[in-house]
């Protein structure tokens, strides 16, 4: 039996430095894990900075204002003189024109502050990956804190070096990714860490030097308003789909696309990718090299609404990320009760599991293979649509998610109390 203490509703505060509910997996995260803790009957705020999420009625959001310099309208803008009288402000912008990244560090700032001014108290703040230094003092000084880190950055930063063309693209990306630095300090600092899968979990305490026991593992869920089967008896031959950051090398399209290059010497085959690539980007070239414009279509930006119908109009769906700390476009297209074709890249494999085909990540020779085979084989790809869905409902859902969450809320504001 639960004490009281045990089983009361917690006031959470969610932190997430940006929040865009259109890409990227912040504002998702955000978005549903929020609704999930709310819908259990607890009382959930969010602090975010620019782009804003998109939450559930009952979510409060609070916005965290910034000089937005990375806005999709306007990027790299130059603000306003009467603003940058703010240090903070001035701060986020020469370190933005030097070709770092400030967005963690002055939001981590500007929350600390923000939380430290609210009359309103919480039981717990809950960090989405920002792990910036103001998030230690809000740990230290305010509230007890908590953060969720999806997968480790300086995976991204590998493939970012191998990709460089120059040394000048080299240093452009160290520059960047500077940030990594204060990730790592702060990471070590915080008494619990939230992850999403097994695999992340070993990767990020090897790179960020954690102990593995300030780990707990509460896998993402999957938001069964925008991703279900659709007509699942009616897909059309030879028809690939392909959720992808077109232009991050960590998402391995290039790969996908010398696959579907061998497959169309063989049979018809046409890919779809929800995603659209830089207009003068290395994908762009690629599918110009390749000679394969043709049978490539780029969706842009599509809405949530609209995903369900793009799987359904899939035969298999292919994810060739060279890693993923969990792999949210595995689980969707499953979800959807498409047959998949993944990469071992990462976290892939634990998503998968016995539901899909596993490749070796960067081998287009083998995904063409399980390409060829899977379009060719109507009855396995029935199998595997059936499995994908009972294992997405069975273990990826929103609400065991914010439960699981709980827990480790509880386990974190006891462990705060008695030191």
């Amino acid at each position: 039996m639960k004490s009281k203490s045990n089983s009361r509703p917690l006031k959470i505060c969610l932190l997430t430095y940006r929040g865009n509910p259109n890409c990227g997996g912040q504002g998702v995260y955000i978005k549903h894990l929020s609704k999930a803790l709310s819908d259990l009957g607890h009382e959930v705020d969010v602090l975010s900075g620019p782009p804003y999420p998109h939450l559930d009625p009952k979510v409060t959001l609070h916005k965290v204002q910034s000089l937005d310099l990375y806005n999709m309208e306007n990027p790299f803008r130059i603000p306003k003189v009467r603003s940058l009288v703010n240090p903070l402000n001035m701060y986020e912008f020469l370190t933005m024109c030097s070709g770092q990244f400030p967005e963690p560090y002055t939001f981590g700032e500007r929350a600390y502050k923000y939380l430290q001014k609210m009359k309103k108290k919480y039981d717990i703040v809950h960090d989405n990956q920002c792990l910036s230094y103001g998030i230690v003092k809000i740990d230290q000084k305010v509230v007890p804190t908590i953060a969720t880190i999806h997968h480790p950055i300086t995976v991204d930063r590998r493939e970012e070096f191998k990709s460089a063309t120059s040394e000048r693209k080299i240093k452009k990306i160290k520059k960047w990714y500077s940030f990594i630095k204060m990730q790592k300090e702060v990471a070590r600092q915080l008494s619990y860490i939230v992850t999403v899968s097994e695999c992340s979990k070993i990767d990020i305490a090897k790179e960020f030097s954690i102990n593995l026991s300030k780990f707990r593992v509460v896998p993402n869920g999957i938001n069964k308003e925008f991703f279900y089967p659709v007509n699942n008896e009616t897909r059309p031959e030879n028809s690939i789909i392909v959720t992808n950051s077109a232009d991050t090398p960590l998402k391995g399209l290039r790969y996908l696309l010398a696959a579907v290059s061998q497959v169309r010497k063989k049979q018809p085959v046409k890919l779809t990718v929800i995603g659209e690539p830089k207009k003068n980007g290395t994908i762009k070239k690629l599918v110009a090299e390749l000679r394969i414009a043709d049978i490539v279509h780029f969706t842009g930006r599509i809405k949530n609404e609209e995903f369900a119908d793009y799987y359904s109009k899939a035969t298999i769906a292919v994810v060739p990320s060279l890693y993923e700390g969990f792999g949210l476009p595995a689980a969707e297209a499953m979800a959807c009760g498409v047959p998949l074709i993944s990469t071992s890249g990462g976290a892939l494999p634990e998503v998968v599991g016995d539901a899909g085909i596993i490749v070796p990540p960067a081998d287009s020779d083998a995904l063409a293979k399980q390409i060829i085979i899977l379009l060719n084989n109507a009855e396995q790809r029935k199998k595997m649509a059936q499995a994908g869905i009972e294992r997405v409902d069975a273990i990826f859902n929103w609400s065991k998610a914010a439960s699981d969450m709980v827990d480790i809320y509880r386990e974190a504001i006891d462990g705060y109390r008695r030191y």
